[in-house]
């Protein structure tokens, strides 16, 4: 066992610090919605108790409505947020890491790279509502794009699916999450020992096969802590849903925060539990493939 040096704190604590930060500031919150899922539903105040009810609202009725035969509306809603978390992580995963790779490889100094990094994070310097609120004169009935196709005669009326529909919401993630998965790629590539590249060049390895097989394994743990904070980003947003769908889409996290508005805090913080079990299985399986502790 490795002694600690003279004159060292011990290292329980030197980790106290960010071990009561994590407890005050996720552990506590979370013990918190999970008591508050099983306090009962009264009206618009919150008494102590115990009961599964709240559960048993959300779930009533599923897998399959009895009266329609069609998925029960949780589990629509749940498909739907999931349909967006996968096609968003898919779509950010391509961007990022080819930006990553292009600044890695392909750029030669560090003050170009620092400055290219810069540019890309002017948008944060606004806020997400912005953000989004500036794609609304691009993508409307009356915005640049329509006006340009049909002055290109590639449409001869407005296209209706670019604003307030599933691809707007698309976009807008991935404008908005980009980022989070480019910063921890880019971090990984940093770290590839160039060796290792001009050995599979010496080999005879094509561009693709040295990405495959060279720079995408030793890119895992950057690629995981990436996915990990574009999934969790995705499944838990209401904002981007209702601003870019209009108010028409639904998500877990925009009945969340509906069930807040109406102070049906129990059903919510049940609502919220579920989503955190599940957002927690997609954590679980994506570490099953890369050991995060080992690779760091």
């Amino acid at each position: 066992m490795k002694r600690p040096r003279a004159g060292s704190l011990p290292a329980w604590l030197q980790a106290t610090p960010m071990g009561a930060v994590f407890l005050v500031f996720f552990v506590l919150p979370v013990l918190l919605v999970a008591v508050v899922s099983v306090w009962p539903q009264n009206d618009y105040t919150l008494q102590p108790g115990f009961t599964l009810e709240n559960y048993a609202t959300i779930l009533r009725g599923c897998p399959f409505d009895a009266d329609s035969g069609e998925l029960c509306v949780t589990l629509k809603t749940y498909l739907s947020t999931l349909k967006f978390g996968l096609l968003v992580w898919a779509i950010t995963l391509v961007l990022g890491f080819t930006i990553a790779y292009f600044v890695a490889f392909h750029v030669p100094s560090l003050a170009a790279q620092t400055a290219i990094f810069t540019l890309m994070t002017i948008p944060f310097w606004t806020s997400n509502v912005i953000r989004m609120i500036s794609w609304m004169p691009l993508l409307g009935r009356n915005g640049w794009v329509n006006d340009t196709l049909q002055s290109l005669g590639v449409t001869q009326a407005p296209v209706d699916w670019l604003l307030y529909s599933d691809f707007s919401v698309v976009l807008a993630f991935v404008h908005l999450n980009t980022t989070f998965m480019l910063v921890p790629i880019f971090n990984s590539m940093m770290k590839i020992d160039r060796s290792l590249i001009e050995a599979a060049d010496d080999c005879g390895a094509s561009a693709w096969q040295t990405v495959w097989q060279v720079i995408v394994p030793l890119c895992r743990t950057g690629i995981l802590i990436g996915s990990i904070f574009v999934i969790t980003l995705v499944m838990g947003d209401f904002v981007t849903v209702g601003v870019m769908g209009g108010q028409q889409i639904a998500s877990v996290g925009k009945i969340i925060q509906v069930q807040t508005s109406y102070l049906q805090f129990p059903l919510a913080a049940a609502n919220a539990v579920v989503l955190l079990g599940v957002v927690m299985l997609f954590i679980v399986a994506l570490n099953r493939l890369v050991d995060l502790r080992k690779e760091l």
